[in-house]
């Protein structure tokens, strides 16, 4: 069973307002498998405000069903108690409210939602089945009452499915994964180990506070391996802004390099043809350094691969010039923007 999901103990439901965590863990049950049982939940808030569900017929022996962790009859989420519940695809009850759902979606939850459902619920809530596994699920709602599911360490996968999942129930992926959310943060977390990924999800929503930090962790992905299905997903605007990222990068690191180091005025061991050799030996190095340049060239590789040209040089004004030029180059390049 998840993390996220443990089993309830109808017979001990009415335990949930002291110890609501006091579940039994026992296997998850399948739909084909599960035997019948009599869903008794907390009666709906034009009953009563204080969820109190009865004690279900028991048939040999307790009945015990799967309930989130999170989403559960006692949990006080918000004032109201839940009028609604969703069934997940393995089997996961959810309590949740329709007032919450209603207010996320534009289009009732896929239907599932309507605008009357709490003034005429009856004794029990209805029971809604959902195709997505818990753990997506799980994500979904979290994001809807704006909480962190981050203790749940979902995977990306899982994170990928829930903002695939989004439009499907009337949810805005804009508003969802916004800036300084917990699903954004979730999403920026999971940047730099799935970076392409990630870009690509923000690019199919047009989520572009999510595209912006993710695309300094593509400066040392190879642009060329990008594969048609993941160019077609990222589409042509946010792909545009990735290859002029790594092109404008190596484009100003190229304009850095050029420039050779400042000259001197001629002294008696250092003549205008011995400081040609420098700007020779300059150029050399630099083309080497640029022709094999990277989007995210770090200043240490640069130091290294330019560097050594003062062990050459027997004038101190010369080795004072390449360290100063050294040292420009390094500070601009740092500062050089890093993302789209």
């Amino acid at each position: 069973m998840d993390a996220y999901t443990q089993p309830l103990d109808w017979s001990r439901v009415s335990q949930l307002a002291v110890d609501p965590m006091s579940f039994l863990q026992i296997p998850s049950l399948d739909h084909a498998d599960a035997p019948p049982l009599q869903l008794l939940t907390p009666p709906c808030s034009a009953v009563s405000p204080i969820p109190s569900p009865p004690t279900p017929t028991v048939t040999d022996g307790d009945t015990i069903v799967p309930v989130s962790t999170t989403f559960f009859p006692g949990a006080n989420i918000i004032a109201s108690p839940p009028d609604i519940i969703l069934l997940s695809s393995d089997s996961v009850f959810f309590y949740v409210h329709s007032s919450v759902l209603l207010g996320a979606s534009y289009n009732g939850f896929k239907g599932l939602v309507s605008s009357s459902q709490n003034r005429n619920c009856g004794p029990t809530e209805p029971v809604m089945p959902v195709a997505e596994h818990s753990s997506v699920l799980n994500i979904i709602l979290h994001s809807i009452y704006d909480m962190s599911c981050s203790h749940y360490a979902p995977s990306f996968e899982s994170l990928s499915s829930a903002a695939a999942a989004f439009p499907k129930y009337g949810l805005s992926a804009k508003k969802l994964v916004a800036q300084s959310t917990p699903l954004y943060n979730l999403l920026v977390s999971h940047a730099p180990l799935y970076p392409l990924e990630v870009y690509a999800l923000a690019a199919k929503h047009d989520i572009l506070d999510l595209a912006i930090p993710t695309s300094s962790h593509l400066l040392s992905f190879p642009l060329a391996s990008i594969s048609d299905d993941m160019a077609e997903n990222i589409g042509p605007r946010y792909l545009k802004r990735l290859f002029f990222l790594h092109l404008g990068r190596l484009d100003a690191l190229r304009r850095l390099l050029v420039p050779p180091p400042h000259p001197h005025a001629q002294t008696e061991t250092c003549s205008f043809e011995d400081q040609k050799r420098v700007t020779s030996a300059w150029a050399l190095a630099s083309s080497y350094l640029a022709w094999d340049a990277r989007p995210d060239l770090s200043t240490s590789t640069m130091q290294s691969a330019l560097g050594p040209l003062e062990n050459q040089l027997s004038c101190n004004l010369c080795r004072v010039a390449l360290r100063e030029k050294l040292n420009h180059i390094t500070v601009q390049w740092s500062i050089i923007k890093r993302t789209i």
